[in-house]
C-alpha cells in the first residue's frame, strides 16, 4: 500500500484540481507528517501524552480515539483520503497514575528535548546518549537526577570525571520526568501548532 502526503490548500486550488490539490511545495517537515507531533486527550479532554501523526491514526483507525483538530494534511491511501490530526481524544476514559513516568532512555531525551545538556545542541535521538553526572564508576547510579542527555563529543570530553573537574557545566537541574514536566513540555511543542492552545490552557 503506498501513501501519498498533501497539503490542505484554499477551495480554489480545491476546484482547479478536481478534488484535491498537488503536494504543496516541501518545507522542514513536510515530508515527516506522519512523524509530526499529536497532542492526546483524555476522554475527559485532559491532555496526557504526545504521540507521531502515525500513532494517532492507528488510534482513530481502530476507534479507540476521535479527531479533534487537524493539522491540514491529508494521507492517501488506495482510494481513501484521511486528514491528519493534530489533537486526538480517546473515547474511553484512561486513569493517568500521578506520578514519574518509567526512566528509560526514551524518556530521558523527550525529558531533555534531544538536546545535549552540556553544550546545548539540539540532535535527532540516534545521535545523542546518556550521561551519568555522577559517572557509575564513582557512586553515580541511573537515576533521574543522575542521568541527562549528552552528544558523542561532550561524553568523550568528560569522560570519567565530574562535570566541574573538566570545565563542564548542566544547562539544567536533572529531575524526575512527572506530570508537571510532560504539559511543560506539551506546551513548548504545541507553540508551532495554535489548535493545541485551548487543551493546554495557556
Amino acid at each position: 500500500m503506498s501513501y501519498r502526503m498533501e497539503h490542505e490548500a484554499g477551495p480554489t486550488a480545491r476546484h482547479a484540481a478536481g478534488l484535491f490539490p498537488p503536494a504543496a511545495p516541501h518545507r522542514a517537515g513536510d515530508g515527516h507528517a506522519l512523524l509530526a507531533p499529536v497532542l492526546v486527550l483524555n476522554a475527559s479532554y485532559e491532555p496526557i501524552n504526545v504521540c507521531a501523526a502515525r500513532r494517532a491514526l492507528v488510534l482513530v483507525l481502530k476507534g479507540v480515539a476521535m479527531t479533534e483538530e487537524e493539522n491540514g494534511h491529508f494521507l492517501h491511501a488506495a482510494r481513501v483520503a484521511m486528514r491528519v490530526p493534530s489533537v486526538i481524544r480517546l473515547l474511553e476514559y484512561r486513569r493517568i497514575p500521578h506520578q514519574s513516568r518509567a526512566l528509560s532512555r526514551k524518556n530521558i531525551l523527550l525529558r531533555d528535548r534531544n538536546t545535549c545538556q552540556y553544550c546545548g545542541t539540539a540532535l535527532p535521538s540516534s545521535e545523542l546518549t546518556l550521561d551519568h553526572v555522577i559517572p557509575r564508576s564513582r557512586g553515580g547510579s541511573s537515576t533521574w537526577e543522575n542521568l541527562v542527555a549528552c552528544c558523542h563529543p561532550c561524553n568523550r570530553r568528560k569522560g570519567n570525571q565530574f562535570p566541574a573537574e573538566v570545565g563542564m557545566k548542566l544547562l539544567r537541574e536533572p529531575r524526575a520526568f512527572n506530570l508537571h514536566t510532560s504539559r511543560h513540555i506539551m506546551r513548548l511543542m504545541g507553540r508551532s501548532d495554535d489548535k493545541w492552545r485551548k487543551y493546554l490552557f495557556y
